[in-house]
């Protein structure tokens, strides 16, 4: 029973994703009647509704292929468009027109959006086309299965060549079809290259917005410190050096008292100054980079802090920066709220991304909603598009996971050849596998006298059965090939850093 377990799961996988097409189908159906009522009878409200039901039913399949088969297909929308701005009179501008309320600036705006948008046509067409080959495919097991049993109710013994064939392969098929099926999904539901440039521009916006609130507030931090703690003492120290030299002549000693005085005040400013700098861009930092600046870190930190560094090479400067006021947040932040005694640095390359884990034995709870210096490692990660994952359970231990993408250099091999063999692999797998292996099975099981076009048909009786056997294992095959080598091409574009 344990070793049936995955087939029987596959197979109620493939069924799940059989009623999930047949209900995109409907979607689909929804959506092209909107279609024809919007652009031929001028019916533009339905259009919006059937939209957000096809990427709903889309959403649901690209989950379903992250969860059931490991492929992660991102959404490849582009970014929802700002509401409207209402002008210095308080009216709204759409194009040439004027209007006292957003709703419908808003609405023209979302409408636009969507038709323009051409991950919503490729919605429409996977919706239409995912009943007749994705679930076709998952579905095949269930459908031979049912019409071998219609067959051996009419009294047809052939009908348990339907019922044995599905029975014998599904150990095999029915994982495969769930894979399939995925990739398919992958394929025509994952975003296009505009797409994922319109989202890391959008991104990359809000980032730098971000940014630059983070500078003026620093800025002005910069400005307070230096107004109140080493200028201040400056002038302290200009103050004192005037009453000494006034008190040069009638008493000397008092003047060496506030000469001793107005040293001890200089080197408190410049102890002021060198930290302040050390905040702004550590020394240390851009002479020896990353790791020895990690390190130096450590050993100013209250915790025993561990370090391990594993790096190739420097990244860029910036990037050095954002990882170093991350790491020294974190070591803060353990030390100050964690109650931690103990932490772990370790810093290393992931392919071309830089990546940094904390972890302290502090008591955790650690929460990015709720702490503002956590939001701003966020912050200002964000700006070189990268990610801060935090895991603290109360009671500790917490790990916060920093990732900075595109931080060194990776050299990809070429995928040209592997992308037009993917194209041609993609254009032949439908015919092998459809019109010259199922449909001709099908033909042959029931005795049709019908030939068509059926390569399987034409031949010698003894090798009918092996050239649709092996038309059937072609077709699969070349779909296989085609969902690996776009899976392969795509790894490759994306591993690579200029």
């Amino acid at each position: 029973m344990t070793s049936a377990r995955p087939t029987l799961v596959a197979l109620g996988r493939g069924v799940a994703l059989a009623g999930l097409a047949l209900l995109g189908q409907v979607a689909g159906l929804v959506m092209l009647a909107a279609v024809l009522l919007t652009f031929l009878v001028g019916l533009v409200v339905v259009f919006p509704p059937a939209v957000r039901l096809a990427r709903a039913v889309t959403r649901m399949q690209r989950g379903l292929a992250a969860r059931w088969s490991g492929i992660s297909i991102d959404e490849p929308y582009l970014p929802a468009p700002p509401p409207p701005v209402p002008q210095g009179d308080g009216w709204y501008r759409d194009g040439r027109t004027l209007y006292k309320k957003p709703t419908i600036p808003a609405f023209n705006k979302r409408w636009n959006w969507m038709t323009k948008d051409p991950a919503t046509w490729r919605d429409f067409a996977f919706l239409m086309g995912d009943l007749w080959m994705g679930g076709l495919l998952v579905a095949a097991p269930l459908l031979a299965t049912a019409y071998g049993a219609v067959r051996l109710v009419a009294g047809d013994p052939a009908g348990a060549a339907w019922i044995l064939l599905p029975v014998s392969t599904a150990y095999w098929y029915a994982p495969w079809a769930v894979r399939a099926h995925s990739g398919i999904a992958a394929a025509l539901l994952g975003p296009t290259e505009k797409a994922r440039l319109a989202q890391q521009v959008s991104r990359l916006d809000a980032a730098r917005t971000e940014v630059v609130d983070s500078q003026a507030a620093e800025l002005r931090r910069i400005e307070r410190d230096l107004h109140d703690g080493a200028q201040a003492r400056l002038v302290a120290i200009g103050m004192t050096i005037g009453a000494a030299e006034q008190l040069l002549e009638s008493d000397p000693k008092a003047a060496r008292a506030l000469l001793g005085k107005a040293s001890e005040a200089s080197a408190t400013a410049l102890q002021e100054i060198r930290r302040l700098v050390r905040g702004i861009h550590p020394p240390v930092l851009a002479e020896r980079g990353l790791g020895d600046a990690v390190r130096a870190l450590a050993l100013d930190s209250p915790l025993r802090v561990h370090v391990t560094v594993d790096l190739p090479e420097r990244a860029s400067a910036p990037l050095e920066s954002a990882a170093y006021f991350a790491v020294s947040e974190l070591l803060a932040n353990a030390a100050r709220h964690g109650d931690a005694t103990e932490a772990w640095v370790d810093v290393s390359a992931q392919g071309p991304a830089l990546r940094v884990t904390v972890t302290d034995d502090g008591q955790g709870g650690a929460d990015p909603e709720r702490g503002t210096g956590l939001h701003g490692i966020e912050r200002r990660l964000g700006a070189f598009d990268g990610v801060l994952a935090v895991n603290s359970p109360v009671g500790g231990p917490t790990t916060a996971v920093i990732e900075l993408p595109r931080a060194f250099r990776v050299r990809s091999a070429p995928v040209s050849a592997w992308r037009y063999f993917g194209r041609i692999c993609w254009a032949l797998w439908p015919i092998a596998l459809f019109p010259q292996g199922l449909v001709a099975m099908v033909f042959k099981l029931v005795g049709s006298p019908v030939k068509s076009w059926f390569l399987g048909l034409y031949v010698a009786e003894p090798f009918q059965w092996p050239v649709i056997v092996g038309m059937i294992a072609l077709g699969g095959g070349l779909l296989a090939v085609a969902l690996a080598t776009t899976v392969r091409s795509r790894e490759a574009e994306g591993g690579g850093c200029g």
